[in-house]
């Protein structure tokens, strides 16, 4: 029966509408940040240039790709007791090669994410999708979740930091967006905008506009 399923399984073609779901459902109706309310430490932290957003964004995206495939591979062959431990390994390891990688290609960057990129082994969604995903599915399929979930995240993140760096320093990606003659007339840059509280009101702004087009996510 189980040779059954898994030649069924195999003839599935790689980009089928279910296999297009893992990837789609995170972006809006089971995004990561805004309906399961997970990774919010580093979307207040990280989210006062757009570029930092989206070094970290990509950063998220190689970990929670590489660990799912990882983990997938190895779910038949890692005893259950310690299975917590084996994925902090996998996890532990990439995030290594993208530190060194930032600060061997974007030290600058590197710098002004401090902390963060090495807590990246503690963002619940890494955690998350290798428990809830990767350990009973297919390497393709976890694949295709790490990339979704890595892609809703950084979206959200992208989003914040666009509002925060724009109205917070007038640039976006470091360019001067604003134009002097707006300072000459007397707009000032919203220094409330580059503290994390304002990166909070910005997550929830987005989920009160989610919630009113998506009527799916309204808890009844």
């Amino acid at each position: 029966m189980s040779e059954v399923a898994e030649k069924q399984q195999v003839k599935e073609p790689l980009f089928s509408p279910k296999n297009m779901r893992l990837i789609k459902d995170p972006l809006n109706d089971n995004n990561p940040i805004t309906v399961q309310v997970l990774g919010i430490c580093s979307a207040l932290a990280i989210t006062v240039q757009m570029k930092q957003a989206l070094v970290m964004a990509i950063s998220v995206l190689f970990v929670v790709a590489g660990s799912n495939v990882i983990i997938s591979l190895m779910r038949n062959y890692i005893p259950n007791r310690i299975r917590i431990i084996v994925q902090l390994v996998v996890v532990a390891s990439l995030v290594i090669i993208v530190d060194q990688v930032l600060k061997a290609f974007v030290y600058d960057v590197s710098k002004q994410l401090s902390v963060f990129v090495g807590l990246i082994i503690t963002n619940c969604i890494v955690m998350g999708r290798l428990e809830a995903f990767a350990l009973g599915n297919t390497p393709w399929k976890s694949f295709l979740d790490g990339i979704g979930n890595s892609l809703g995240y950084g979206i959200i993140l992208i989003i914040v930091a666009f509002f925060r760096e724009l109205f917070g320093s007038g640039k976006l990606m470091g360019v001067q967006i604003i134009p002097d003659s707006f300072y000459e007339m007397g707009y000032f840059n919203n220094g409330l905008m580059i503290l994390p509280p304002m990166a909070l009101i910005t997550v929830g702004v987005i989920i009160w506009v989610q919630r009113s087009y998506n009527k799916k996510l309204i808890e009844k």
